[in-house]
C-alpha cells in the first residue's frame, strides 16, 4: 500500500498505542488526521507528529452529534482505537463509562459508511476471548481466533463492547461491501503507557521505591506482553493485507507471569523492595496468551521485540521522564482511573487540561 497516497484518520490518536501510530503512519507519508478528547490521551504524545508531521488534529468527542461524521469525511481508512478504557482496575470499576464504547463505535462504523470511507481499521482486544478458557495459570494456552463464536462470552462489559463491535463491522462488510479488519490488540505495554496498566504499574511503584512493593493477585496469572512498536506493525500489516473483517490477533507468544515480569523489573532497576501479594485485588483472567499464526499467515508479520528488551527500554523512558514525587501523588489513583488522574498529573506539570466536555 502507498500510504503516501492515503488520507487516514486515527479515533483516539493522541493516546498510548494511537500516538505511535501516528508516528508510524506520518513516517510512511500518510496525510493523517487525528481526533481525540484527551480523557485519556494527550497532546504531548503527539508533539513530534504536529511539529514535523504536518497533522491535523480535532480536540472533540465522538459521541457529540456530528462530530464522527465531520471528521471521517473526505477520509481513505480509518484507525478506530477511541474507547473508554483503562488497565484492570478500570475495567472492572467503571464498566458504566465501557458500556459507553457501544454507541461510539456504532456512531463511527455508520459514519464511515455514510461518507463512503474505503477500509476500516477497528482495535479490538484479547477481551472478546472467553474467561472461562483463561482460568489455569499452569495451562499451555494460546487464544485462536475461531474461539471468539457462539455462544459468545467476554471479559466484563468492555469486552463485550468491543466484542459487539466485531460484529456490527462485520454486519457493514457482509451488507455494504466496507473492507475492514479487526485486531485484537494483546496487553500493550511501552513508552507513553498509563500507570493503570500492569507493567507501567510495576515500573512506577519501582521509581519510588514502593515497599512493601503491591502486586495484584498471587502472582501466578500469565500474559503475553507486547511491546508497541509491535501492535503497530502488526496493525498496520493487517491494513495492508485483509480487506474483509478477519479478526487477528496482535500479540506475541511469549507467555509471562505477573511475579516473573516483577523479579525483573526489580532486577533490572536495582531495586531491594519487599514484595507484598495481595491476592483479593482484581487480575482478570489467569492465564491469557494470543496464538498469532493466522496473521503471520495473512501478513507475514510477527513481533520482533523480546520482553526483556522492551521492558528495560520502557523502564528507561519512564525513569527518564517521570518525577517520583509527582507519581507518589497519582499513582493510586492511576490504578483504577483514568482521565480524573490524567487531568491532575498534567495540572502538576503546569499544562492546560484540554479534555472536550
Amino acid at each position: 500500500m502507498e500510504w503516501n497516497e492515503k488520507s487516514v484518520l486515527v479515533t483516539g490518536g493522541a493516546s498510548f498505542i494511537g500516538s505511535h501510530l501516528v508516528d508510524a503512519l506520518v513516517a510512511r507519508g500518510a496525510d493523517v488526521r487525528v481526533v481525540d478528547n484527551l480523557s485519556n490521551g494527550r497532546c504531548e504524545n503527539l508533539a513530534d507528529a504536529l511539529i514535523n508531521g504536518g497533522i491535523e488534529f480535532t480536540e472533540a468527542n465522538l459521541l457529540e452529534s456530528g462530530v464522527a461524521q465531520a471528521v471521517t469525511c473526505d477520509i481513505d481508512i480509518v484507525f478506530h482505537l477511541a474507547a473508554a478504557h483503562g488497565g484492570r482496575g478500570f475495567i472492572e470499576l467503571h464498566q458504566a463509562e465501557c458500556a459507553t464504547n457501544l454507541a461510539l463505535d456504532g456512531l463511527v462504523f455508520r459514519a464511515c459508511h455514510e461518507n463512503g470511507v474505503d477500509k476500516v481499521v477497528f482495535a479490538s482486544t484479547g477481551c472478546v476471548y472467553p474467561t472461562e478458557l483463561q482460568q489455569d495459570p499452569d495451562a499451555d494456552l494460546r487464544l485462536v481466533e475461531s474461539m471468539v463464536a457462539p455462544p459468545y462470552s467476554a471479559d466484563n462489559i468492555y469486552g463485550w463492547s468491543k466484542l459487539m463491535a466485531e460484529l456490527t463491522l462485520q454486519a457493514y462488510h457482509k451488507e455494504h461491501g466496507m473492507k475492514s479488519v479487526i485486531c485484537r490488540h494483546f496487553t500493550a505495554y511501552g513508552p507513553r503507557d498509563h500507570e493503570n496498566h500492569a507493567i507501567m504499574a510495576m515500573i512506577a511503584r519501582s521509581f519510588i521505591d514502593q515497599s512493601p512493593f503491591f502486586v495484584w493477585g498471587d502472582g501466578r496469572q500469565v500474559r503475553n506482553w507486547t511491546h508497541v512498536s509491535d501492535i503497530v506493525e502488526g496493525t498496520i500489516s493487517a491494513a495492508e493485507t485483509i480487506d474483509d473483517a478477519t479478526p487477528v490477533n496482535i500479540g506475541t507468544m511469549e507467555p509471562t507471569q505477573v511475579i516473573q515480569a516483577v523479579d525483573q523489573v526489580l532486577e533490572y532497576t536495582g531495586k531491594d523492595l519487599t514484595v507484598e501479594l495481595q491476592p483479593d485485588m482484581s487480575t482478570g483472567p489467569l492465564n491469557r496468551v494470543a496464538d498469532n499464526s493466522l496473521v503471520k499467515s495473512l501478513t507475514g508479520w510477527e513481533p520482533q521485540v523480546k520482553f526483556a528488551d522492551g521492558l528495560k527500554t520502557t523502564i528507561d523512558w519512564y525513569y527518564a521522564t517521570h518525577n517520583p514525587d509527582e507519581v507518589r501523588e497519582v499513582l493510586e489513583q492511576r490504578l483504577t482511573g483514568r482521565a480524573e488522574a490524567a487531568s491532575l498529573l498534567s495540572r502538576m506539570n503546569g499544562t492546560k487540561d484540554r479534555r472536550a466536555a
